[in-house]
C-alpha cells in the first residue's frame, strides 16, 4: 500500500504542477500578449483616425474659400490721403504680380505708401491684403 499511496501522491503532484504551469502560461503570457496586441492595434487605429481628422479639419480651414478675381493697388501720400499717380498700373488679376508691382512702385516712389486691395463678396469695403 505504501507504493500505491506514493504513486498517487507523485501523480497528484505532477498533475498540480502541470495544471499550475498551464495556468501560469495562460494568464501570465498568452492572454496578456493577445490583449496588449489588440489594444496596441486599436490605439494605432485611433491615432490614424485622429491624424486624418486633424488633416481634414486643417485643410478645410487653411484653403481660401473666396479668392478675389481682381486686385488693385492704391497709393497714399505722406499724410495718408489716397492719391492717383500717373503712369502706374493699378489693376491686376494675380496676387503675386500685384505684389511685385507694388514693391517696385515703393522703390520708385519712396514718399508714398501702397496698399493691395480687392473686393470681397461679404464686405461693403475693399479688403487690404498687403500694405507697404
Amino acid at each position: 500500500m505504501r507504493l500505491s499511496e506514493y504513486l498517487k501522491t507523485v501523480i497528484f503532484s505532477i498533475g498540480i504542477v502541470s495544471v499550475s504551469h498551464v495556468l501560469i502560461t495562460l494568464f501570465g503570457q498568452t492572454i496578456p500578449n493577445y490583449v496588449s496586441g489588440f489594444f496596441r492595434e486599436v490605439g494605432g487605429a485611433f491615432m490614424l483616425v485622429f491624424v486624418f481628422a486633424f488633416a481634414f479639419a486643417w485643410f478645410l480651414r487653411a484653403r481660401p474659400h473666396n479668392r478675389p478675381k481682381k486686385y488693385a493697388i492704391v497709393a497714399f501720400d505722406v499724410f495718408g490721403n489716397q492719391v492717383e499717380l500717373d503712369g502706374l498700373r493699378t489693376e491686376f488679376r494675380n496676387h503675386d504680380v500685384a505684389w511685385s508691382f507694388m514693391k517696385q512702385y515703393k522703390k520708385d516712389h519712396p514718399l508714398h505708401n501702397f496698399a493691395m486691395v480687392a473686393d470681397t463678396p461679404n464686405s461693403e469695403k475693399k479688403t487690404i491684403f498687403r500694405y507697404i
